[in-house]
């Protein structure tokens, strides 16, 4: 090998999709409208989230939005080079957080990407008499290698153990399932309403790679 500059290889990257979808305002009065019939019928919509799929429903706002799932599933595979056809189903439930409610870090098991499009988000709360870092309605992604950052020097892009930002309405987000995740604290007298999904893999023996 000769001398001369060396480069850099970025190994074992996390992808991460982000979409502001266009014309959304009517399909969310619609799903909004829904959500809020299916909390008043006495359905846990948040906590049950196995035993419905709201956009398994022929309704006009499920309808488009499960089109807007699928067209981001396509453009994230597209984007990470799977040149391959890819066949999957959608299990998808509302989630409903009054003040106070949160979601512990977690991940998605038996899933291959995770995502959640956004309905409503309350209107930024100020901290009062709470911590400086207090990040209300916000969702946070953990780096999935544990420590990773524990040697870390200014700038070094391994600085940052987390990834926040604050959706927006008409927002969807998609992630690889394993990604560790928490949705902060809603500390506003607003609902925060947001659809979540889980694409899981019609599996297929072409998945398998070459190795």
């Amino acid at each position: 090998m000769t001398g001369g500059r060396g480069q850099i290889t970025d190994l074992w990257p996390t992808k991460f999709f982000q979409r502001a979808l266009v014309d959304f305002e009517e399909p969310n009065r619609q799903l909004l409208k829904l959500v809020r019939d299916l909390d008043k019928a006495n359905r846990n919509v948040t906590t049950d989230y196995r035993d419905n799929n709201i956009l398994n429903m022929d309704h006009p706002g499920a309808n488009w939005l499960r089109g807007e799932v699928n067209q981001s599933v396509i453009e994230y595979l597209q984007l990470i080079g799977i040149d391959y056809s890819v066949n999957w189903q959608i299990h998808a439930w509302a989630n409903i957080n009054r003040k106070g409610d949160y979601h512990d870090a977690h991940n998605h098991p038996h899933a291959y990407l995770s995502g959640t499009y956004y309905l409503k988000m309350p209107a930024p709360v100020k901290a009062g008499r709470q911590r400086s870092d207090v990040r209300p309605g916000h969702i946070t992604f953990y780096d999935p290698r544990p420590g990773i950052n524990m040697i870390s020097i200014n700038k070094d892009p391994y600085v940052d153990p987390e990834h926040t930002i604050l959706p927006k309405p008409g927002e969807l987000l998609l992630w690889p399932a394993f990604l560790n995740h928490f949705v902060h604290p809603n500390l506003s007298d607003e609902t925060r309403i947001s659809i979540s999904f889980n694409i899981i893999l019609k599996w297929s023996d072409s998945y398998l790679p070459n190795q």
